[in-house]
Parts: C-alpha cells; structure tokens; sequence
C-alpha cells in the first residue's frame, strides 16, 4: 500500500507541473475532419476473473473463464458525423463444451472537449466456467475439467473523464482515425472515474465443496462494488516513419464502497481499492490509410481481507481504414461543371 502511495504522489506532483510546459507552435498532429474516413475492425472483448482464498484441498485461486465470439465491425466518421456497427460472428472462441456459452453486451460512448477526454461504458457478461473444477470436485473428469455456469453474471458501469496538461495531446490523434501525429508527444493526465461492477448468481458464486462454515463471504451470491476516485497517469505517442505507438498508463487509488450477499443477509463495507488504467495502440498510420493495433485493459477488484475477487475488461482488435479526401472531389467537380457551363455559352 506504501508503495501504491507514493506512485500516485508521485505522479500527481508532475501532473501538475506539466501544466507548465510550453506549447509548440506547430501543431503535432494531423486532423482529417474533410476527409471520409472509412473503416473495419475485426476483434473481441472478454471479461475474465478470479477469487482468491485459502480454500481446502490447497487451492488459492479459483479462475471464472466466459466464452466469447469474435466481432466484425464497420464504421465511417465525417465531419462531425460518427457511425460504427458490428456484427458477432457465429463461432466462439473457446470450446462450448469447456466453456459453455457466454451472452455479454457491450455498449459505449465517447467524445472530447478541450483538453478533456469522455468514455461511458455498460457491460454485462451472463455465463461463465469454473477453470479446473476436477480438482475439487469428483464427479468431473480430466478430458472437460471445467464447471460451467450459465447463472452467473458480471456486470460493469463505468464513467471516466481524463484531464490532459497539454493541449497538444488529442485523443482522436491517439486513436488514430480520424487524426494521427506526425511527431513524438508525451503528456501527465488525471483521469476521473466512478463505477459499480461485481458479479452475482441466484445460488452461491463458489460450488459447496469451496466454502468455509466459518467465513460468510464465501458462501456469497453477489459481490459487488461502488467506487469514485482520480487516477494519476502518463500519456506518450511515439512516431517513427509511418508507424505510430501510443500508450496510456495509470495507477491510483478510489474510495470504495462494497458489498457482498448471503442467504439474503447483506453486509457493507467502505474502504481503498487500487485501481489500473491501460491503453496501447500501435501500427500503420499515413494519410490515406492506416491499419492499427487497439487494446484497452480495465482491472477492478473488490477485498474483504484474505478475500479477494479480481476482474478485468479488455479488448482486443486489429483496425483498418482509409481516408477519402472528397473535398477535392467535389471542388474538382464543380470547376468541371463551371467550365462546362462557359464552354455551351
């Protein structure tokens, strides 16, 4: 916990010095607000988990594994126009027969102003496996280890705000569709967060051969979380010929209000909570096209004492697109249909 401390000192100390660094005159980055950027993604986003304890049988961690299908996404951005759509493939990524079938919905926006950074995400993921269930549990054998359990879900509602101390860095840029950097930027940022996000089932999360007479938490139904708090982080951009890489990074800490419930008894507790921010995005990017590498990791976890759930949302997908400049064409048009005119006179 110190040592989590003084990081986040740290890093707030030159977050807020770095409102002092000077601006350059030539802008690093290129917007294409003219030009019809279309585009296609092809990924997926997974929420795996865990929940530590001194079980029986000398187990530690017990793994919740979900299912999931690979996305096929299309989009374009104009101007101030933005659409993006996605279509999940049939066939899952794991073996239903180890993994059963996950139902999870993922829904999102985001949008910028100034110098600050917006994001909204809800997620909700129904159906996960118990990873190696053989090992406390005879009845299951080696060649499909796993104990699958359609009734437990997980479920994330998270809103976040990053404040970056140089005007230089956009988002959008990052990103890179609808802008790209043309030179290095780094920047300290402080991102604002508040979420709820746990896991709950109709019966008890962890299987009866799992549970301590003694301890009521682990005989729980539902383990859930609010928290709010400010991340101190640092943002750097890296361009090199036509590759550009970019990563995000932060750790803090929030004010958490948790809970879990048993036989239809709840108790709560207030307490700190770590929290860790990633995102890396690298590859291609020129004018006319890039094609990009995009990942996001949200890790959230709940404590009571040597009780511990762990989660994290993530994402990963590979991006590709082009950028149409129609804005010549349609002035070249209209100098073709000008001079058309003159000509007939």
């Amino acid at each position: 916990m110190n040592k989590i401390l003084f990081l986040i000192s740290f890093l707030s100390v030159f977050a807020l010095s770095a409102q002092s660094q000077e601006v350059d005159s030539l802008l690093p980055y290129q917007k294409y607000k003219n030009r019809l950027v279309l585009y296609s993604d092809f990924g997926w986003s997974t929420a795996p988990m865990s929940i530590s304890y001194p079980f029986p049988h000398g187990i530690k961690h017990v793994k919740f594994r979900n299912n999931f299908n690979p996305v096929l996404g299309f989009g374009f951005s104009y101007k101030w126009m933005s659409l993006r759509f996605g279509i999940t493939l049939p066939n899952s990524v794991r073996s239903k027969n180890k993994f059963g079938k996950t139902k999870y919905y993922d829904l999102g926006f985001d949008f910028s102003f100034k110098n600050m950074y917006f994001d909204v995400d809800w997620h909700l993921y129904q159906g996960y496996a118990l990873k190696n269930a053989d090992r406390w549990n005879d009845t299951i054998g080696k060649d499909e280890p796993n104990l699958i359990r359609e009734d437990i879900n997980a479920s994330s509602v998270s809103i976040n705000a990053w404040q970056f101390f140089k005007n230089d860095f956009k988002m959008s840029a990052f990103r890179g569709k609808t802008a790209s950097y043309h030179r290095d930027v780094r920047t300290f940022y402080l991102k604002y967060t508040t979420n709820y996000h746990g896991i709950s089932s109709a019966q008890p999360i962890l299987p009866v051969e799992l549970q301590d007479s003694t301890e009521s938490k682990t005989s729980s139904s539902v383990i859930a979380a609010f928290d709010v708090g400010v991340v101190p982080g640092y943002a750097y951009v890296r361009r090199w010929r036509m590759f550009q890489f970019g990563i995000m990074g932060g750790v803090g800490l929030v004010l958490q209000s948790k809970i879990y419930t048993f036989d239809e008894t709840t108790r709560s507790f207030l307490g700190l909570a770590p929290r860790v921010d990633i995102k890396i995005i690298g590859g291609i990017n020129k004018p006319k096209y890039f094609i990009m590498f995009v990942s996001d990791f949200d890790n959230k976890s709940i404590s009571f004492n040597d009780f511990r759930y762990k989660q994290t949302y993530y994402f990963l997908k590979l991006v590709g697109g082009v950028r149409l400049n129609v804005s010549k064409k349609k002035e070249a048009r209209e100098a073709a249909e000008k001079r058309a005119k003159e000509t007939t006179k």
